[in-house]
């Protein structure tokens, strides 16, 4: 058995493991906003329009941001192991003020390459900084109350789906920043409100919670069976929701024309803000992953967890990156231009962009040039850190 010494004294490897995993495929999906031909035109999860490769290049990462966020609640109670509450709560204020700085500048310069931030996204990292300042208050409360909390949150906020604030006024901004993702333009400035926080914040309450398995109070046996528990009850509860319609997920399921569309049909759900079913189906075979993955120490394994280890210095490298590629190939390879890719529209809204593109077997070779062409960078900056616990500054990124 392992004891919380073992447990918090070192990075539990299961974790880092299915960080690494997630962070390689959400750069799977960057690419196919940068790249594919169809992403300025359609929805890939359009049944009417998609196909079974395209479906599933989108669908798999939806993996990423719920586990992404839930991890983070569980690194922040595994951090608190080591620190006292007033000292973690002050480590997260500052850590989720950074990440609000970080978005609204240096990640949105790298979506857009604009210097005169023309788009401002709230996208995944603001969801994460923001909640990780509200998670700074909600440590003080007694862990099961965190978990109502969290459980309020993720499991009712699909209560709010009927209600719309409209116009382009800052009443309709601010529900958007709660629940109800939307687009706003003022003054020559575009606001995109991609992860309204509501759920995010408890998802990442869960991951907070989640972190009290891995103390001395449960041997690795004691936790394989609890959280094979929390992830096969988590898959079961969204298969019964998914099948009889009624709650969970604003946009029900249908029969197609055959029956691997209406299984299409069935496991498409929203992410924006992300719904219940969208989180039972993320979360719980993540939590089964974790499940089996505590002894995994192989080559492979060790290589993933790397990027893991280093997801914030990972995650804005990939996306200057990804663009930096993007429109080299656009000057080199197509008639548009490289200028084509200094955005003054939401990426995802660009009509400049309709018609460029590549297959999607161009995408899966660009991605794996991306991961392979990143590990010596973060495999360096990993040791870096390692080597250099004394430096404060290297917990920001």
């Amino acid at each position: 058995m392992q004891s919380t010494a073992t447990l918090t004294s070192k990075r539990i490897t299961s974790i880092d493991l299915l960080r690494g995993i997630v962070m390689i495929i959400m750069a799977l999906d960057h690419v196919r906003d940068y790249f594919h031909t169809g992403a300025f035109i359609f929805n890939p999860l359009d049944l009417e329009k998609t196909n079974t490769a395209l479906f599933f290049t989108r669908w798999i990462t939806h993996f990423c941001a719920p586990v992404f966020m839930f991890l983070a609640g569980t690194s922040a109670f595994l951090v608190g192991q080591k620190k006292s509450k007033k000292e973690l709560s002050f480590f997260l204020l500052k850590r989720g003020i950074w990440l609000l700085l970080l978005e609204l500048t240096l990640i949105n310069f790298g979506w857009n390459f604009d210097i005169t931030f023309t788009n401002i996204y709230f996208i995944v990292i603001w969801a994460l900084g923001l909640s990780m300042i509200l998670l700074a208050g909600l440590i003080h409360l007694p862990v099961k109350l965190i978990l109502l909390i969290a459980v309020l949150l993720v499991a009712g906020h699909n209560l709010l789906d009927n209600i719309h604030v409209t116009g382009n006024s800052l009443q309709a901004f601010g529900w958007a920043l709660l629940h109800d993702q939307n687009f706003f333009s003022w003054q020559g400035k575009n606001f995109l409100v991609g992860y309204p926080i509501l759920p995010w914040i408890g998802v990442m309450a869960f991951g907070y919670c989640f972190g009290t398995l891995y103390t001395s109070a449960y041997s690795s046996e004691r936790r394989k069976k609890i959280l094979l528990l929390i992830g096969g009850s988590a898959v079961l509860l969204f298969i019964l929701l998914r099948f009889i319609n009624l709650y969970g997920d604003p946009f029900p399921w249908s029969r197609q024309s055959s029956a691997f569309y209406s299984f299409l049909s069935f496991i498409k759900v929203q992410k924006y803000p992300p719904s219940l079913l969208y989180i039972l189906v993320t979360l719980g075979p993540a939590i089964l992953f974790l499940a089996f993955a505590e002894k995994i120490n192989t080559t492979a394994s060790k290589a993933i967890s790397v990027y893991g280890r280093v997801p914030m210095f990972y995650y804005v490298l990939h996306i200057f990156l990804i663009h930096l590629l993007a429109m080299a190939s656009a000057g080199l390879f197509t008639d548009y231009g490289w200028g084509v890719w200094i955005l003054k529209q939401p990426l995802w809204f660009a009509e400049g962009l309709k018609g460029y593109g590549f297959s999607l077997g161009v995408v899966y070779l660009v991605w794996l040039v991306i991961i392979i062409g990143l590990y010596p960078l973060c495999k360096k900056y990993d040791r870096y850190k390692s080597a250099h616990k004394e430096k404060w500054w290297l917990s920001y990124l």
